[in-house]
């Protein structure tokens, strides 16, 4: 898949940012994630489903809603029913680029605003909420200290998740006005509630509100263990598994579609995301798509191996498919490899060519082989492990060309 960074206006003229995951191949139908209060389409939940959602060929819009992230607008002013606009320009952004979105998806308040949204995008064939709350006033809980002030005064500064915003008054009545739990009643539209027992910020009981109001046809479904931000990548894969095989009965069976890859000319092609992290970067290789990242510890978000796991990757994977050509040609009983690899850098101490102090990477590497061979065969094998072309490379040594492209 391929993620595309995409712009539009609201109904306010404000430009919204998005981002749009492309499955590579058939499209089998086009989505909308919504975002919870105050986070944005970077959030855990919005990129993880939507990333996961795409990988099983189901084309996902996230974008930020007015004020946050990277759109413009004042989040305070905009209020819940300026998100359920928000989403209802997105949807008709979406026809007009030729991707009819027919699932809606939202997370936490934003649940709650598809499913009042649904109610004007008559083209939607299902939608699907996580940790949703039954009455949008639920978030009020999180800034109630500043209630009165804002009762009082008009408007507040309020810190949220860490960002200062200007909550008014016409904010607080907006919310209180809406009606979620009557227009789940309204739906007539599949509807799929997911919700942890145990989420703290939304509780279950949310949950039940809303599936209780909600007409058939509906499914609920547990998220177990999981926290209100589905911060731990399982949980929000096994979401967008169960959105994607639920919705799939709902959504057109005719191939949207075609998705492209990106264009390569190069082997690999690694560009940043500009999201998550500051080090979180996309590989291209043969137009599949994967992830490199740093760990959390040094500023990255951890959604991908680090620099030099892709390396030590590399000469697992070359190592198990040279014993595995080795072991085919010579007709052995192989019947598994399995290479496991650490990586460190060492005081240069055998090293001739080296100064004092110098480092020098170390990769350890331990070999596991299954199969009914004979120790000469297993300890051939062993010795084959090094004629591994990515063995040789590392240890050769190696040329990088560098030059400048312009496009």
């Amino acid at each position: 898949m391929a993620s595309q960074k995409v712009s539009f206006e609201n109904a306010n003229g404000e430009r919204l940012a998005g981002v749009l995951e492309v499955p590579e191949g058939v499209i089998r139908a086009w989505a909308l994630f919504a975002h919870c209060f105050s986070c944005s389409k970077n959030g855990l939940a919005a990129s993880r489903v939507a990333r996961a959602l795409a990988a099983s060929g189901i084309g996902t819009l996230r974008f930020d809603f007015a004020g946050l992230g990277q759109s413009q607008g004042d989040f305070g002013a905009a209020g819940f029913s300026g998100d359920v606009d928000d989403i209802v320009e997105a949807a008709n952004w979406m026809a007009s680029q030729g991707h009819p979105l027919q699932l809606l998806m939202g997370h936490s308040l934003g649940g709650a605003a598809v499913i009042v949204a649904a109610e004007r995008l008559p083209d939607v064939k299902a939608v699907a909420t996580l940790g949703a709350p039954s009455d949008a006033d639920h978030v009020i809980a999180q800034f109630s200290e500043h209630v009165p002030t804002i009762e009082s005064k008009g408007a507040a500064n309020v810190n949220l998740a860490g960002r200062p915003f200007m909550l008014r008054k016409s904010f607080i009545d907006d919310v209180k006005a809406a009606r979620v739990r009557e227009a789940a009643g309204r739906l007539k539209r599949p509807i799929l509630i997911l919700h942890s027992p145990i989420d703290e910020i939304v509780g279950i009981d949310n949950a039940t509100n809303l599936f209780v109001a909600a007409k058939h046809p509906k499914n609920f479904i547990s998220l177990d263990d999981a926290d209100h931000l589905l911060t731990d990548p399982k949980d929000a894969q096994a979401a967008a598994d169960m959105i994607g095989a639920w919705a799939g009965k709902y959504l057109s069976d005719a191939e949207i579609e075609t998705g492209s890859s990106p264009a390569q000319s190069n082997d690999v092609v690694v560009r940043e995301t500009g999201e998550n992290s500051p080090f979180q970067n996309e590989v291209f290789v043969n137009g599949r798509r994967y992830l490199a990242d740093e760990p959390v510890r040094v500023g990255g978000s951890g959604t991908g191996p680090d620099p030099y796991e892709w390396l030590s990757a590399g000469l697992g994977a070359c190592t198990a498919m040279t014993l595995r050509m080795y072991a085919n040609r010579k007709k052995w009983p192989l019947d598994r490899v399995t290479v496991r690899l650490d990586h460190e850098k060492r005081h240069a101490e055998d090293c001739t060519d080296c100064e004092p102090g110098d480092k020098i990477d170390v990769f350890t590497r331990g070999i596991l082989i299954e199969g009914d061979l004979d120790e000469t065969q297993r300890a051939r094998l062993i010795e084959i492990a090094d004629r591994c072309p990515v063995h040789r490379t590392l240890e050769a040594e190696a040329v990088v060309k560098t030059v400048a492209v312009i496009e």
